[in-house]
């Protein structure tokens, strides 16, 4: 008696390649759902807010290069920078911080600064980098 022998397929040919592709998916959609975005959500204004803000509700803020925090003339810490904008906010609570950064300071630094206006819940809240004398 002859048996008779089946063509082998290949893998691409068969069902099992379908299967993989399909729990490769499902795989990646699974693991999407695990990825933690680590930043910052501040509260932007709209593109027709009107906001006026006066200058008696700016409290300035700059950071050096070595990433101290300056205030006035006198260099301050993190702590310090607290007390100070919760004070502004107590006086009047519309207050805006800004805070012009050096180009060479520490990111950290001003991750610290960010942290700290999104802890205080500071509405108004900006920075910017220094312009290089020319």
């Amino acid at each position: 008696m002859k048996l008779i022998r089946r063509k082998k397929t290949g893998f691409l040919e068969t069902c099992a390649a379908s299967d993989l592709a399909f729990l490769l998916i499902i795989y990646f959609l699974v693991i999407a759902g695990f990825n933690v975005n680590k930043g910052f959500i501040l509260n932007l204004p709209g593109k027709d807010s009107s906001r006026m803000i006066l200058r008696e509700e700016l409290v300035r803020f700059d950071m050096n290069e070595q990433g101290e925090i300056i205030y006035g003339e006198e260099t301050i810490s993190i702590s310090h920078a607290r007390n100070v904008i919760q004070t502004a906010q107590k006086a009047n609570p519309n207050i805006a911080v800004i805070i012009t950064i050096d180009e060479q300071a520490k990111w950290q630094n001003v991750v610290y600064f960010v942290e700290l206006a999104q802890d205080l819940q500071v509405d108004a809240f900006s920075f910017s980098m220094k312009k290089e004398n020319l």
